[in-house]
């Protein structure tokens, strides 16, 4: 098929529905913005709705798209009360079987979905594996004769930003153990990058508060330092935006510095980041991965992230800002220093 169905009116009056899965998080809604981009310029006069947690209705506008929110929790049934099918659903979600199931559910008129049996008996396009997850989407988009560029990432840049070019965040959270650095080593990173003269904020959710403050209290960062669960996701944005440099973890944030071309300096572990790191200006961005996989949602630490120091990510900070490496602090041993390579090439259309 070449694009989506035809569309219908509804008995109601109202136009074609176009109805995408993706109930996810943060970085799974950044890493979805270049196809949600691409099915907004395919039905441009189509009712467009994404199923999705409730938040996602500031991220649609941040990314300045144009699309309703369905509430939906993961792998569940779109509740869409007596509304009529969609004419077409798409699962950006994942690639099955569950999640192409609760989209079946709705009877839509065509569904987009990786491995879907057809009503013809053919199979759909299957899961691409070792790819970027914005490339996976945009593939399964130009399966189906539309158009998709998974470089399209950029969001428009937030008015007002809250903070100031030499600031630079310091974000300690992510979902699993398995992906968070070690709470003292973040704040040897924070307390040598404040020692340069950069102002250093701390950011996480609410429930990342105690660690936020445990690395700001270790660094000897002042009061107002700690921003976490203070920011709001709509605040986090701007800060990002502002902001000269990030560090983080493989987590949202950073695919939020991917969306204003904020520099940053990331801390992989059990993924790689060829499938979860910039896709683009790769230039202004250092993925550090010691180049092991493990489980990303493992409760310990990643034994590849624990392999990166804090030489080797104060260098990273430092050629991304185009400046020295920040001196040593008295009495503070350097880290275990690792070469890293350089990232490999960038993930193309395929």
């Amino acid at each position: 098929m070449n694009g989506p169905p035809p569309g219908r009116e509804k008995a109601d009056g109202r136009g074609p529905v176009l109805l995408a899965l993706r109930a996810l998080g943060l970085g799974d809604f950044a890493t979805a913005v270049p196809a949600l981009r691409a099915l907004e310029r395919t039905a441009p006069s189509w009712r467009r709705v994404l199923a999705g947690p409730p938040w996602y209705r500031d991220l649609l506008d941040l990314a300045g798209l144009s699309w309703e929110v369905l509430p939906t929790r993961p792998l569940a049934v779109p509740d869409r009360g007596s509304a009529s099918p969609p004419d077409l659903a798409v699962n950006l979600h994942g690639r099955g079987p569950e999640s192409t199931t609760a989209l079946a559910a709705l009877s839509p008129r065509v569904l987009w979905a990786f491995g879907r049996r057809t009503a013809a008996g053919r199979e759909g396009p299957a899961w691409p594996s070792g790819v970027h997850d914005a490339e996976v989407w945009c593939r399964l988009l130009r399966e189906h004769g539309t158009a998709a560029d998974p470089t399209d990432l950029r969001w428009p840049r937030p008015v007002p930003t809250v903070c100031r070019p030499d600031t630079v965040i310091v974000h300690p959270g992510a979902a699993a153990p398995s992906r968070r650095w070690p709470v003292d080593r973040f704040a040897r990173v924070a307390r040598r990058l404040a020692g340069s003269g950069r102002r250093v904020v701390v950011t996480g959710s609410r429930q990342e508060r105690s660690r936020a403050e445990a690395v700001a209290a270790e660094a000897g960062l002042g009061p107002g330092s700690v921003l976490a669960g203070r920011t709001g996701l709509v605040g986090l944005a701007r800060l990002v935006a502002g902001a000269g440099l990030l560090v983080c973890g493989d987590t949202g944030v950073g695919h939020l510095a991917t969306a204003y071309a904020t520099p940053s300096v990331r801390l992989f572990g059990p993924v790689s980041p060829e499938l979860w790191g910039p896709l683009v200006d790769r230039d202004s961005h250092r993925c550090l991965w010691a180049g092991r996989r493990g489980d990303p949602h493992s409760e310990h630490l990643d034994p590849g992230l624990e392999s990166i120091g804090v030489e080797e990510v104060l260098a990273a900070c430092a050629a991304v800002l185009g400046v020295p490496a920040p001196s040593p602090v008295p009495g503070e041993g350097p880290g275990p220093w690792r070469t890293v390579p350089p990232p490999g090439p960038r993930q193309g259309a395929g």
